[in-house]
């Protein structure tokens, strides 16, 4: 049983999914910065200076001046402000990934098109002779081997 568990383990696709979660939460990490830190603070200046991250619906009614400060006090909240960080970030992850597939199929497309144009026969340069099956010129009129005349087959 360990020997079918290493075998497993160290194969190149088990190996190759651990690295692209682990790039992947990487990844995450800096388009939610992206989002949180460059994306929503000029849409939220353009709106007219909102803190995206600090919009919430205080559902005790005590009426807090901000969520650290309704969560402290441990008031339920709706928080739609960070759902819609959320949402942003999904979309730029979502066209990161569009953008990165798209690369790739590009990629694969190029490759086998070079493929096929690798694998596709060259035009034939010669052909057999009717009378003495000798290899001739594709062009030839006349047998080098037999002398006949080649001109009237096709």
């Amino acid at each position: 049983m360990f020997k079918e568990f290493r075998e497993f383990a160290v194969k190149g696709n088990v190996v190759d999914m651990a690295v692209g979660i682990i790039i992947g939460g990487a990844f995450g990490k800096i388009v939610s910065s992206l989002v949180n830190d460059v994306i929503m603070p000029p849409i939220g200046l353009l709106i007219g200076k909102v803190d995206f991250s600090n919009l919430f619906i205080d559902l005790s009614g005590q009426g807090y001046a901000s969520l650290t400060e309704a969560k402290t006090a441990g008031a339920p909240t709706i928080n739609y402000g960070l759902f819609i960080n959320n949402i942003i970030d999904f979309i730029v992850v979502a066209f990161a990934l569009f953008l990165v597939v798209k690369w790739i199929n590009n990629l694969r497309s190029l490759a086998s098109a070079e493929e096929k144009q690798a694998a596709a026969p060259a035009a034939p340069t010669t052909k057999q002779c009717p009378y003495c099956l000798s290899e001739i010129p594709i062009k030839a009129v006349r047998c080098a081997h037999c002398t006949a005349d080649l001109s009237d087959i096709a």
